[in-house]
């Protein structure tokens, strides 16, 4: 009885997550005896400082998502060094260090959003080897002046207000190999 209905769940999930106007497969979804997981489908960039300074500004991302701000320093400051290397990074690299050194998390997250900016152009023109990235938007972020960032999945995850609004946003653009 509790393998139909775990059977069941796993069914419903996949009808609930595929009922969501979702274009494109960016989860898979694996079921085993008792737990469902979806797992985010990796992207891979060719040149390997900008698949590190994109997978080093998905963690920055995700430590702001839990409202870090410690946390946030150290990312931004390890996303500063890679972009360092990156040819026509430079102001991106500022905006990374002076991250770096803000204690406060609204600062910070308002470095975020143009520091999301710049990335978002910069990933944009990047060869892709594999995989998607997804450019998701807040309207209410920045006291309503919206703010972008870039994610590996469509769930959102808003880095702008952790859990205060963890689900505000939407997926505004999917960037793939070109």
């Amino acid at each position: 009885m509790n393998k139909i209905k775990l059977v069941a769940s796993a069914f419903f999930l996949l009808a609930m997550y595929t009922s969501c106007n979702q274009t494109q497969e960016t989860t898979k979804v694996i079921v085993t005896d008792s737990v469902i997981v979806a797992v985010p489908v990796a992207i891979e960039l060719k040149d390997a400082n900008s698949d590190l300074a994109y997978n080093q500004y998905l963690h920055l991302k995700d430590v702001l998502v839990l409202s870090d701000s410690t946390q946030a320093q150290g990312a931004a400051k390890d996303i500063a060094a890679t972009l360092a290397k990156i040819s026509g990074s430079e102001n991106s690299t500022k905006i990374a260090y002076d991250m770096a050194s803000e204690g406060s998390l609204s600062k910070q997250r308002i470095l975020f959003t143009t520091l999301s900016t710049e990335l978002i152009t910069m990933f944009k023109k990047a060869e892709i080897s594999s995989g998607s990235m997804f450019v998701q938007y807040c309207p209410m972020a920045n006291d309503g002046d919206g703010g972008y960032w870039l994610a590996s999945e469509t769930e959102i995850r808003n880095p702008y207000y952790g859990d205060e609004m963890l689900n505000c946003g939407e997926v505004k653009e999917t960037i793939t190999k070109k």
